[in-house]
């Protein structure tokens, strides 16, 4: 059976846990815990969660191991959610356990630790 990219981001969040921006914002506190950004570079120069590490989707299994422990604690963000999604499985598969997706509310949460200077760089992408 074919399936769309739709379908492949539909199966990929059954098998990953997401978490909201309050309790994304909460993890964040806790030492050992890593944002992850899988957007593109020109995405992430516009702007980023401060500390986050980025590696693009398209990159990521290529480059995760060298830069990402596999017992560390790790959100995983995106613009819209498709490419998080397919990142935490992936990441799942690779064996990191500790993991979550940001849900689809993460502008908000990105908008909050940014600040004013990225939703104004970035406010075309924020739209929906």
């Amino acid at each position: 059976m074919t399936k769309s990219g739709n379908d492949l981001v539909a199966e990929a969040k059954t098998r990953i846990k997401e978490i909201d921006a309050a309790n994304a914002i909460m993890e964040r506190q806790k030492p050992g815990t890593f944002f992850l950004d899988v957007r593109e570079p020109n995405e992430w120069n516009l702007g980023h969660v401060p500390g986050a590490i980025h590696v693009p989707r398209g990159q990521l299994e290529g480059k995760i191991e060298g830069v990402l422990d596999r017992d560390k604690n790790i959100v995983v963000y995106c613009a819209g959610g498709s490419r998080s999604a397919l990142a935490a499985d992936t990441l799942q598969q690779m064996g990191y356990q500790h993991l979550h997706k940001l849900q689809h509310c993460q502008n908000k949460m990105l908008r909050y630790l940014i600040g004013q200077q990225f939703r104004q760089k970035y406010s075309l992408y924020l739209q929906h």
